[in-house]
């Protein structure tokens, strides 16, 4: 399903529609509800010159996307009998704080899309409060010394909104508790660049990839490493926890899509439809036994696959 005209670089499911975001204007939303998944709104001109990452909160209702112009766009799904995405606002993250480009690049959100989470070229990770003062930061924590931190990559918020975290392109990665606004863990990394973090449904987990090819998984509550996830190649690029927890999604520079037991520590599938890199992988809502899931990268295609994970 060939739904961009460039590298579709970031998808956000919720709990009836993809979106995806490209280096293009455009971002897409398909129904996941219907069988066919068609695009049923198409969002032009949201960021000039590409959009990178885009993200949603769980409850489907608010959509935030950060484009390569430095810009971040608010969008809350409007409630009607043909519900759209509208554009709800634009974070301005540069105002009153004498910088300008590179201050977002991952970005993430909260359960109920109200907390923003960023990242910035010089290793701060910051979060908003979408729904008061859109300049103002509620939080800004510092990953080196006055703003000489490594560029953070990416960044997730867990879901009982207690922990932030980020990976950073010297392999560091880290975990600040939102309640006191300090770090709780740096953990030990990966040497290498960290492309994707992401916590498990129960906050009690973390994972982290990229460049090793090796998935490393944390214990958030200790802050130890217990474990890693080998079976890539190439650089790991992108990561997703299923719903209860149980699996873990993962795409690949050189294309390749594995399935984890997290359980069991091993790889139980992989698929290869494509040889080029694969930027984003997302699970969709679970139906019967069967879980979907949809990979989207250089190939500029949304490609759809189901997993039997269980009842």
């Amino acid at each position: 399903m060939v739904t961009h005209i460039t590298d579709i670089f970031s998808l956000a499911a919720t709990p009836t529609a993809l979106l995806s975001a490209s280096g293009s204007s455009t971002i897409h939303i398909h129904a996941t509800s219907q069988p066919s998944i068609p695009l049923v709104q198409s969002l032009t001109g949201a960021h000039k010159l590409g959009c990178h990452h885009i993200a949603v909160s769980r409850n489907g209702k608010v959509a935030a996307s950060a484009g390569f112009g430095g810009e971040v766009k608010i969008w809350k799904l409007a409630e009607s009998d043909t519900p759209e995405w509208q554009a709800f606002g634009e974070l301005d993250p540069t105002k009153g704080s004498g910088k300008s480009a590179g201050e977002v690049w991952a970005i993430a959100l909260s359960e109920d899309g109200q907390y923003l989470a960023s990242t910035t070229y010089d290793g701060r990770v910051n979060v908003w409060d979408l729904f008061g003062d859109r300049s103002e930061k509620l939080r800004e924590y510092e990953t080196g010394n006055a703003g000489s931190g490594s560029f953070g990559l990416c960044v997730d918020l867990s879901r009982d909104g207690k922990y932030t975290a980020s990976g950073h392109q010297s392999g560091a990665v880290y975990v600040f508790n939102n309640d006191t606004g300090r770090l709780q863990y740096s953990l030990p990394g990966l040497v290498k660049p960290i492309r994707t973090v992401a916590f498990s449904p129960a906050s009690t987990r973390l994972a982290a990839a990229g460049d090793a090819g090796i998935i490393a998984v944390y214990d958030t509550k200790h802050g130890e490493h217990v474990g890693n996830l080998k079976g890539h190649t190439a650089w790991i690029t992108t990561i997703d926890w299923n719903d209860t927890g149980e699996y873990l999604l993962s795409g690949a520079f050189d294309g390749k899509v594995k399935v984890w037991s997290i359980d069991r520590g091993v790889c139980v599938a992989t698929h290869s439809e494509t040889d080029k890199a694969l930027w984003a992988v997302k699970w969709l809502p679970k139906t019967g036994r069967n879980e979907m899931f949809c990979t989207a990268g250089a190939n500029r295609s949304l490609t759809f696959y189901r997993e039997a994970t269980g009842a």
